[in-house]
């Protein structure tokens, strides 16, 4: 791992990080080739992609729903056990970020609010090919179905060795996840194919409102190239930790969290920051041991040397501030005093406090979403929740007597914009509660100085207290039409 030491008074800087930044251009170029072909040929250009990356020959896109009622039933009970154990508290927690619609009402009579509404159709997308990821479809359909999502598509590529099989090619484990967490609809098929598919649509796939889900380049790519055509959750790159750990911790127990991440790509990010260098050496030193034992130790290991990072702080003031730098999706606080150093923690992803809280608890169980922001972006962005999946509609209702309040200050600031219609439009209701119907008359009106109308030059007491209507031409109007 690459060691960083700052001498008291000096801060990280992001440069001196190992971040690849934005996505290569290659990629993101083949990726907007795929999305363009999928949406000018649909299924065809599905099947061929399908061939040539994934080696399988699709006879059916959808994955008929008998093979996902049965799943359930066909998995070992103790996974069936932990999966059910991991969406109950998944469930749990995300039930809680749930938005009511509100409103509110002036002293005027006017109505303000907002009107919750939940997307109709979303995508999710599950990696597959070579690994099972039964875990990323409970923490993505979840919110979604706490939300009041009304169809939850799953895409997912096929396994090569599964084909044919009853479950589609698909892993039984991610099948009995998809099961579990209310998904409506499973089609085999993945990559930036299978994004553009539920983007725009196919002949076999109607298309969604939002896209979420992890996968590699070239689906991140498709995610940001679909962006604005629908809604996506994020443009997710390697996953990556940051430990910030006192002398107190356990070498070993640190070296093993780094190793969680490592181990997921050689790509993967890993962080240690300490105010000891001693203790860094000891981790390092484990690091060596336990790498050696682990099945996935080509992976870990490279990880570990190309993305690895260790900073050496002078205080602890110094080691949050690097911290806050890196901004990672995880971090972990192996220190005395862990959650007296919450407060100050503005950036990052997820947040496990203290030497209980490893983060694969987070992976799988706790129950908050283990989809987070990557690269940095933990800046500005949050985890995956149940508001990624609604929708927040403004609702303004106006009675006269809020509209002749507020008229004034509208018109003036439409004046100075330069938008004489937009202080029409309310210029012609203000003389409507003044005079009456009959002062909105086109015959009336030709004959008005109708910039006049629109930009009144109110005085500024008239624009800081609103005007003051002689209204009851208009209401008696009202009250002769029977109050239509």
């Amino acid at each position: 791992m690459k060691t960083i030491v700052l001498e008291p008074g000096e801060r990280l800087q992001p440069a001196q990080l190992i971040r690849k930044g934005a996505l290569p251009e290659h990629i993101v170029a083949s990726a907007r080739d795929i999305v363009a072909d999928v949406r000018g040929r649909g299924d065809a250009a599905l099947r061929e992609y399908s061939l040539r990356f994934d080696g399988v020959e699709l006879d059916g896109l959808r994955l008929p729903r008998a093979a996902l009622d049965r799943a359930l039933d066909l998995v070992d009970g103790p996974f069936r056990a932990a999966l059910e154990r991991a969406s109950r508290q998944i469930l749990a927690f995300h039930e809680r970020e749930l938005e009511q619609s509100w409103f509110t009402t002036r002293s005027d009579g006017t109505l303000l609010g907002v009107k919750i509404t939940p997307v109709a159709a979303a995508g999710i997308y599950v990696p597959g090919g070579r690994a099972q990821y039964p875990s990323t479809v409970l923490m993505n359909a979840i919110p979604a179905k706490v939300a009041g999502v009304e169809r939850i598509v799953m895409v997912t590529p096929p396994q090569r060795d599964a084909a044919g099989s009853d479950t589609g090619g698909i892993s039984l484990y991610t099948l009995a996840a998809a099961a579990i967490a209310g998904v409506d609809e499973i089609y085999t098929v993945g990559g930036a194919q299978a994004i553009a598919a539920l983007a725009y649509g196919t002949e076999s796939i109607a298309a969604v409102d939002v896209v979420t889900g992890p996968g590699n380049a070239y689906v991140a790519a498709a995610k940001q190239l679909v962006s604005g055509d629908v809604g996506i959750d994020m443009v997710a790159g390697p996953s990556e930790v940051c430990v910030l750990a006192d002398a107190e911790a356990m070498p070993a127990v640190v070296a093993a969290d780094l190793m969680a991440q490592a181990e997921h790509d050689p790509l993967a990010a890993c962080y240690l920051v300490t105010c000891d260098a001693a203790f860094a050496h000891e981790v390092e030193r484990a690091l060596d041991v336990l790498v050696a034992a682990s099945p996935r130790a080509d992976i870990t290991a490279a990880s570990l040397a190309n993305e690895g990072t260790i900073v050496v702080a002078s205080d602890i003031d110094a080691a949050i501030d690097a911290v806050n730098v890196i901004a990672p999706e995880h971090l972990e606080l192996h220190c005395a005093n862990a959650l007296s150093l919450l407060g100050k923690i503005r950036n990052a992803g997820a947040i496990f406090v203290g030497a209980w809280s490893s983060e694969p608890l987070g992976d799988y169980v706790a129950g908050p979403n283990h989809t987070l922001p990557t690269g940095g972006t933990a800046r500005f962005s949050s985890p995956l929740s149940v508001s990624d999946f609604q929708k927040r509609s403004s609702v303004i209702c106006y009675t006269p007597d809020g509209l002749i309040a507020d008229a004034p200050a509208t018109q003036t600031l439409a004046q100075g914009e330069g938008l004489w219609a937009h202080a029409l439009s309310v210029g012609l209701r203000r003389r409507m509660l003044e005079g009456g119907a009959d002062a909105v008359a086109l015959d009336v009106l030709g004959a008005e100085d109708l910039t006049a109308v629109a930009w009144p030059e109110d005085d500024p007491q008239t624009i800081s207290r609103g005007a003051v209507a002689a209204s009851e031409g208009f209401m008696r109007d009202q009250e002769g039409n029977g109050g239509k």
